[in-house]
């Protein structure tokens, strides 16, 4: 295992899944994620935050707040509408349906409830308003090129090779 450890200028790279409150893996990323620490990566701050110190082979186990992770609930995402104005392969929990604004923009609503005769379609995401848990493992560290620390990105998106 490398012995240098994560700090500002460092290539760092990364594995990670993010969890829900109970454990059920969300989203899963096997494959290597290399970025700069401390550069504009796009990785959260909060990640950022939790790795500084850690080596290669490390874990770390981050909470992540709504804003950090799937967001805050939007009440005006949810609508119920008489299920007799639904099209009928949209008439079961569950099921999605596209959704476009006057813009043209397409969001994904999802059908949360049939109640009475009533549909409720709901655009937030099904973990909108809850932490979330981000387990992150460090697979390698190596010094960043001048072009990387530039960019905040690793010039490769995997280690050459994990020690």
């Amino acid at each position: 295992m490398s012995q240098q450890v994560v700090q500002s200028g460092k290539v760092v790279y990364i594995s990670y899944s993010i969890l829900d409150q109970s454990g059920n893996v969300i989203e899963q990323h096997d494959l290597p994620v290399g970025y700069v620490q401390g550069g504009n990566s796009g990785l959260l701050p909060s990640i950022e935050s939790a790795v500084v110190g850690k080596r290669a082979g490390d874990q770390v186990e981050i909470i992540l707040p709504p804003g950090d992770a799937f967001g805050e609930r939007d009440p005006d995402l949810s609508f119920t509408d008489d299920i007799d104005n639904v099209p009928p392969q949209f008439r079961h929990v569950g099921a999605q349906v596209q959704m476009s604004n006057e813009a043209g923009e397409t969001k994904t609503f999802y059908v949360t409830s049939i109640e009475e005769g009533m549909l409720t379609v709901d655009g937030n995401h099904p973990l909108a308003g809850q932490n979330a848990v981000c387990v992150v493992n460090i697979l390698d560290i190596r010094e960043a090129t001048p072009d990387e620390l530039a960019s905040g990105m690793a010039a490769d998106s995997a280690p050459t090779q994990l020690h």
